[in-house]
């Protein structure tokens, strides 16, 4: 069985939102275990445990926020331990244009220099999940198709 985490920093509860919406769709992938935890409730040891790894950011000054960010510099004691691993991201900002790809490329860059596989999307959200505020339809589609995406590699390489 495949294990999957989802963490994320939520400060008004929009990524929060995005967050259970990624969770709720790589739990329709059968044979695949799914967590979902707010990032301070995760520890750098705690990633090893997991074969996938979807991480969530609110936009702070086009990156991620802070609170991410610690989790991925602790993780640096655990370098090549997470090769090989899934990945993928989501993000919220609070006005179009308002930096949410060049977050999700941070949080994408942090998990290629682990090593980590990322899955990517042909149509769509290529980067990953996004929203301007709370998830609207079509970002929550988004959100349910990255969890249902990483999910499915996860499987096909863990399962």
């Amino acid at each position: 069985m495949a294990k999957l985490l989802v963490t994320y920093y939520s400060r008004t509860g929009n990524t929060a939102q995005m967050a259970d919406l990624v969770a709720q769709g790589a739990a329709t992938v059968e044979g695949t275990e799914v967590t979902a935890r707010p990032v301070e409730e995760v520890t750098p040891e705690a990633l090893l445990d997991f074969d996938a790894l979807i991480l969530g950011s609110p936009v702070y000054y086009g990156g991620p926020a802070a609170e991410i960010k610690v989790l991925l510099d602790a993780s640096v004691k655990y370098h090549g331990k997470l090769d090989g691993k899934v990945g993928g991201a989501f993000a919220t900002c609070g006005v179009f244009g308002g930096g949410v790809e060049t977050t999700i490329l941070d949080l994408i860059a942090a998990m290629l220099v682990h090593g980590m596989i990322i899955k990517g999307e042909y149509g769509g959200a290529h980067y990953g999940a996004v929203a301007v505020g709370g998830p609207d339809e079509q970002a929550a589609q988004a959100c349910e198709r990255l969890g249902r995406s990483v999910a499915t590699l996860a499987k096909r390489l863990f399962g």
